[in-house]
């Protein structure tokens, strides 16, 4: 163990711990489309055609202004067999997202999974490839043109390490077929926005630098490209730390940037604790978005967990959207609501109940921190939420009785499962790792 330094920047500041209960009534709330046209953003949902009726469509026009075709734009839903075309649910979908003043996101042309068996099975040469990808491209495109605002042309080009993913499409046509259908999806429909959209990106890595490089190489050559897409499939707990800092890294190259697939998996059952801390998860990354200004907004990978495509991919996960399986709104819901700068009514924090935030050992680029929370006698709390910024650039590592999470210079820590309650006269504490640079000033502890 690093030898501590006695006394060495302990700090203390005191704060009301949150309870963390249930928020105001959903009706009585601004829909999240309306916060998000307030800050000059979009909020989206993936939906399925064939659910657009009742509750689920209900909740899809009225929270959300941008639609994303879960499956029925791609390639092997609307060309199952070579040259016999299934627009059905496509149509549906655009239909409905202009009837209620919508706009939709194309979703996908290019991709290496989900394409029909007689083109993942052909054998194909270069120059028949390149026809096949120019005339779906050519096709879809051109179908809804001036209907749709943007496109996920090209759908995960690259491997974790940054390597190009080998695909029928890298293989037989090199690393330009990227550039190759950017530029037919614009000839096809010049005034619709062109993604290229990929998993694991969000934070600074090296897959999303490969993603940084290839679009920083697209401009220079003239290529169309308007845009890249964060997937977001988050797991609980690992929200990178540096998501602000690669949206704002892709803006500087002049380039739009969406959240496009957001959703935040939990391993099952649910609890209290895990949706509280998915609650603070999504908040951080929707003000990820909201920070910077050329990111244009977030859309979540479905809003229901019954419509969710987790816990088939996943077995045992789940629990990954904004509304429960019978339509009720989790706390994550409200998460993106005060995100997006909405306010949600909960019950005062009961008096007497407070946090305290030290810093009881330090070594050279490393720290200990901790927060104890304790009530007086009278005051209770069954579960809590503290927050602070760091403002000389410290970073929180591993934490033990709480869920930490990290979005820049923000921190917000909820209770584990088994610490949260805080009992009159009594207290609880949570530590955590971190690492500095420079100065380790104690922060302001406010509510989370």
């Amino acid at each position: 163990m690093r030898p501590s330094l006695s006394g060495l920047l302990t700090g203390l500041a005191t704060v009301a711990a949150l309870l963390l209960a249930a928020p105001a009534a959903h009706a009585a709330d601004p829909p999240l489309r309306d916060l998000a046209t307030a800050k000059n953003k979009v909020i989206g949902t993936a939906v399925t055609g064939s659910k657009l009726t009742g509750t689920y469509g209900e909740i899809a026009g009225r929270e959300f202004n941008w639609l994303t075709p879960g499956n029925a734009m791609k390639w092997g839903s609307v060309e199952p067999t070579r040259g016999n075309f299934n627009w059905t649910e496509a149509d549906q979908i655009v239909d409905f997202a202009e009837a209620h003043d919508q706009d939709v996101r194309g979703h996908t042309l290019v991709w290496h999974s989900q394409n029909p068996s007689w083109l993942d099975n052909g054998t194909w040469t270069p120059a028949q490839l390149s026809q096949l990808m120019n005339d779906h491209i050519a096709l879809e495109v051109g179908r809804y043109k001036g209907r749709l605002a943007a496109w996920d042309v090209v759908n995960e080009p690259f491997n974790e390490d940054g390597t190009y993913r080998q695909t029928l499409w890298y293989n037989g046509l090199g690393a330009d077929y990227i550039a190759q259908a950017l530029t037919a999806a614009r000839a096809a429909d010049p005034a619709a926005k062109l993604y290229i959209n990929d998993y694991n990106v969000e934070g600074v890595n090296a897959k999303s630098t490969a993603l940084y490089n290839l679009v920083r190489d697209l401009k220079a050559r003239g290529v169309p490209i308007d845009g890249v897409g964060l997937q977001a499939h988050l797991i609980l707990g690992q929200v990178p730390s540096t998501l602000q800092q690669n949206i704002q890294r892709f803006a500087d190259l002049g380039v739009d940037v969406a959240i496009t697939e957001l959703d935040i998996r939990m391993q099952l059952p649910s609890t209290a604790a895990k949706l509280a801390q998915q609650r603070t998860e999504y908040d951080a990354v929707v003000k990820a978005c909201v920070a910077v200004a050329r990111c244009t907004g977030v859309t979540v990978w479905g809003f229901t967990d019954s419509d969710s495509w987790i816990p088939d991919t996943f077995p045992g996960q789940g629990a990954a959207t904004p509304y429960d399986e019978n339509y009720a709104p989790k706390p994550a819901y409200y998460g993106i609501a005060t995100a997006l700068g909405g306010t949600v009514t909960e019950p005062p924090v009961p008096t007497g109940c407070s946090a305290v935030y030290s810093v009881p050992n330090q070594w050279n680029t490393g720290f200990t921190g901790q927060v104890t929370i304790s009530c007086a006698a009278g005051s209770s709390l069954s579960s809590w939420r503290v927050a602070w910024t760091f403002g000389a650039g410290q970073q929180v590592g591993q934490a033990w009785n709480a869920n930490c999470v990290q979005t820049g210079t923000a921190v917000s820590c909820s209770n584990a499962s088994w610490n949260g309650s805080v009992p009159s006269g009594g207290s609880v504490s949570f530590g955590f790792n971190g690492t500095w640079s420079g100065s380790n000033p104690v922060p302001t502890v406010t509510l989370g």
